[in-house]
């Protein structure tokens, strides 16, 4: 369980990088960005290269991040002055020419076999007692630092809506949340009684499944309306109830990963390579924040809204859009460092579209133009992707492919629905991002 936890604290820390550079671009900017995951490429075959090649592990991945937003450069030279939706189109394409590359250039980048081998950061540590403390020491501040803007959130959240509205809302969202998951969890049980009696063919059966999927989505999707017009302080019940389960999940990981860095030697590597991305992300969020509530970042948010009156006030819409996209693809080659890292083997598979997908998942699901949030959807999705992986196979009678397919349409059905009922995502500002109008 131990090893386990600290994967998924690595995979969720390297995401959160990953989805914070496409928040950058499009939650603030609003440069749509369909290939993000070429960034992420660049990035990790950029810095395992040079580290093969003998560069130092720091400096190899300063220069994989560099290349990436060198791509963004190239792209954002040969697409910003056009229509946004040409940057959209630019970037999917270039993903994929990316990936095709890494598939066929086996000279540099192995092809499908794979890079594999090459130098891990902290992997050879043989690290004292006084050395674990101070490491354990600062995941401790880290985490505590983390827990304290969410408390920030949450005193925002009190000085808008009265507490009697708070705790009404936050009741009605507990029982709306515990009623969806009992009511999944009864349609898989009952799927599951079919498909093992041979009630019902087993086209039938996945008939069923995506009507009763549906007709779940239509059900909250009502409910949901309903208890916004009825129930004053719904919509703020519910983010405050999703923010008190994720902290108490969040100090049981917590504790597990203290005990992983007490444990250093058991599996250096990883746990090693946990600290850090934990630290990185830190970083990263620390400076987006500063960044975004800078005079820069206020220039951004008004090309993002109306890029003819930002550029009738004097400022170089071409030149702040540039940045955006640079700065974004740097974290993203960043993350694509620390994603290589974890895999220990590149393969150009790892590097699908479907990274992409993913990414804009956890953006629209936290909420766009939310660095907060973007972490907390880069939290949920991964939680999601972690439950269910172990969970629904028990559930839904499904073989593994098929199981993998059935997830990511759960996943779509649910940001339909997020679409439908809060489109601004769970911390994201409706009339900031202008979606009301």
């Amino acid at each position: 369980m131990e090893n386990f936890i600290v994967s998924l604290v690595i995979f969720t820390t390297i995401f959160s990088i990953f989805a914070l550079g496409l928040n950058l671009q499009w939650g603030f900017t609003g440069l749509i960005n369909f290939g993000h995951v070429a960034f992420m490429t660049i990035g990790a075959y950029t810095t395992v290269l040079l580290s093969m090649a003998g560069v130092p592990l720091i400096l190899a991945v300063v220069l994989g991040a560099i290349a990436a937003s060198l791509l963004g450069l190239l792209i954002g030279f040969s697409t910003l002055r056009l229509r946004e939706d040409y940057l959209a189109i630019v970037t999917i394409g270039v993903s994929e020419v990316i990936r095709l590359i890494a598939v066929n250039e086996d000279w540099l980048t192995k092809g499908t076999f794979g890079i594999q081998r090459f130098p891990l950061p902290l992997a050879t540590l043989n690290l004292s007692l006084p050395l674990r403390i101070v490491m354990m020491a600062i995941l401790t501040v880290v985490v505590g630092l983390a827990y304290w803007q969410v408390f920030k959130w949450l005193q925002q959240v009190r000085k808008h809506v009265p507490f009697q509205e708070l705790w009404n809302g936050g009741r009605v969202a507990l029982g709306y949340v515990l009623s969806l998951v009992l009511l999944l969890f009864g349609i898989g049980v009952i799927a599951r009684y079919l498909n093992q009696s041979d009630a019902v063919a087993p086209w039938l059966l996945g008939v069923l499944l995506l009507s009763s999927l549906a007709g779940t989505v239509w059900l909250y999707v009502t409910l949901g309306e309903r208890a916004a017009k009825r129930v004053a302080g719904w919509s703020a019940g519910l983010g405050v109830v999703m923010a008190l389960i994720g902290s108490v999940i969040g100090i049981w990981v917590f504790g597990y990963g203290l005990t992983a860095l007490y444990h250093y030697q058991d599996n250096p590597s990883k746990n090693g390579l946990m600290l850090l991305c934990v630290v990185l992300l830190a970083l990263v969020y620390w400076g987006l924040e500063r960044l975004v509530r800078s005079p820069w970042g206020r220039v951004i948010k008004a090309i993002r809204e109306d890029e003819e009156v930002a550029r009738a006030l004097g400022k170089n819409v071409f030149g702040y859009k540039l940045q955006s996209l640079m700065l974004g693809g740097f974290l993203a080659g960043l993350a694509g460092a620390l994603y290589s890292w974890q895999l220990t083997t590149v393969y150009p598979d790892n590097f699908r579209p479907l990274v992409t997908f993913n990414a804009w998942t956890m953006v629209v699901l936290g909420g766009a133009g939310s660095n907060l949030g973007t972490v907390l959807g880069a939290t949920i999705f991964w939680a999601y992707d972690t439950i269910t992986r172990f969970v629904l196979k028990d559930i839904i009678p499904l073989e593994d492919a098929r199981l993998g397919a059935f997830r990511v349409m759960v996943i779509g059905f649910i940001l339909i629905v997020l679409m439908m009922w809060r489109p601004q995502g769970m911390l994201g500002k409706k009339e900031e991002l202008t979606l009301g109008r």
